[in-house]
């Protein structure tokens, strides 16, 4: 018999009552397990006997067939012993967590943390006072949630202390033991339970860890902005973050995190319409343009989130540009007003208004027409194929005309723009100068009187 994980295959051991700790079944062939740096390193760890695991990420999304992003190990081997095998092999070891047990070992472009099994005696927060054990099972109850706590040899046997593959298959997101405890030792796995619930979760969401999220809530005000902003970030890269915003809402947290949320049906549509609604080169989930899609048109709230959140000065001034725009596209403009917000905003900025006005239609509920739907694609279309333009005169010109040098020179340009975009930007630049020559001359007339 084989048990399915979403798309994976898991071949079980049998039978099926097994001593703890033994294997639960075998994951089939991995191409990042069989990568010639992935075995250079284990390898080096094992050169001596020492058992290793594959645990945490890796093992979690190998078994759904998503991406492997980072590759973590664990060893019962001390992070001193760690660095000696791994520099016995030629292979650069970086101690970037030693009081906490963590080495990361550096082929190439490829990294690889390696951390001594451990329990923890102490928490604060992110941190913990650990000591080192040599009890795989002990170090997976320091995991967050029972999908975590996976781990795997190098052959693919896989060890599932806490139920993680059934949870997995079901899309349950449940905490290790008690949930109120574990938010207690580090409130972030309040907000860590939303993001993989978003990312892995199937309704209903586990009773147990919404009561512990929505009483401790409060705690999230004495988080960093920092660890804020990396969590609303990954949690707005999931597949429908809209959903699990309103859960979140619903359960008291929202209002401690994202109180100027409301604009869930927008973000729904738009998360729709990125990867689902329409097939572009270049669309995708874009993390700014859905904050700016289920904040409200408020500029100075969207500059608060930017604050609370540490966006850059470069985010936050997107992230305004987004969520109060002074003008929006509209399916019914004409080429020419297309044009002209194009020039203004710029190609990837008409896009995104594009998208968040279109999801914003959609997301009334009204019947859409199908030639409206065609329109909006129309803008999109005009975006991808918009060649900036330039004003044929420059501040050069001013100065060949005589006109000093100075604000006068930006004013004189400003009105050469507004004339340039009137005519639809069509004119040569022998037009553009004989009319900035006029405008030169009007000046020096008004001077003159």
């Amino acid at each position: 018999m084989d048990r399915r994980i979403g798309m994976a295959k898991v071949t079980p051991i049998v039978p099926e009552d097994l001593p703890p700790g033994s294997p639960v079944g075998q994951l089939p062939p991995q191409d990042w397990m069989r990568a010639a740096a992935t075995r250079a390193v284990v390898a080096a760890l094992t050169a001596e006997g020492a058992e290793v695991r594959f645990v945490g990420g890796c093992v979690r999304d190998a078994l759904l067939h998503r991406p492997i992003r980072d590759i973590d190990i664990a060893t019962r081997d001390t992070p001193d012993r760690v660095t000696a095998l791994l520099r016995q092999a030629g292979i650069r070891a970086i101690p970037t967590g030693i009081a906490h047990g963590t080495v990361t070992a550096v082929i190439g472009t490829a990294h690889f943390e390696i951390t001594t099994l451990r329990s923890d005696v102490e928490t604060f927060g992110r941190h913990a006072r650990v000591e080192f054990t040599d009890d795989w099972t002990v170090d997976a109850a320091r995991r967050d949630f029972t999908i975590n706590a996976l781990s795997c040899r190098p052959d693919g046997m896989i060890f599932d202390p806490f139920d993680g593959l059934a949870d997995l298959g079901a899309g349950r997101v449940r905490f290790v033991g008690n949930a109120m405890r574990r938010i207690e030792e580090d409130v972030l796995r309040l907000l860590r339970y939303f993001r993989f619930y978003a990312h892995y979760g199937r309704p209903p969401a586990d009773v147990d860890a919404l009561a512990a999220c929505r009483a401790q809530a409060h705690k999230l005000s004495g988080l960093s902005g920092e660890r804020l902003r990396a969590e609303v970030m990954k949690l707005l890269q999931a597949p429908d973050p809209a959903g699990v915003l309103l859960l979140m809402q619903g359960h008291h947290v929202l209002r401690h995190l994202l109180p100027e949320a409301r604009d869930f049906g927008r973000l729904r549509v738009l998360a729709f319409l990125e990867m689902r609604g329409l097939v572009r080169p270049g669309l995708g989930p874009d993390i700014l343009r859905r904050l700016a899609a289920v904040l409200g048109a408020d500029a100075r709230e969207a500059a608060g989130v930017a604050r609370r959140l540490r966006l850059s000065r470069a985010e936050t001034d997107r992230l305004l540009s987004l969520a109060a725009p002074p003008e929006m596209p509209d399916a019914d403009m004409d080429e020419r007003a297309a044009r002209r917000l194009l020039h203004r905003i710029g190609a990837a900025g008409f896009r995104d208004l594009t998208l968040l006005a279109w999801a914003r239609r959609k997301a009334t509920g009204d019947r859409m027409p199908a030639a409206e739907g065609q329109r909006w694609i129309d803008l999109l279309d005009r975006a991808d194929a918009w060649r900036p333009v330039r004003l044929p005169v420059h501040g050069r010109d001013l100065l060949d005309l005589g006109i000093p040098g100075g604000p006068r020179i930006g004013l004189f340009l400003a009105d050469m723009e507004r004339w340039w975009e009137d005519g639809d930007y069509r004119a040569s630049r022998a037009e553009a100068l004989a009319h900035l020559r006029t405008l030169v001359a009007l000046y020096r007339a008004g001077e003159q009187q």
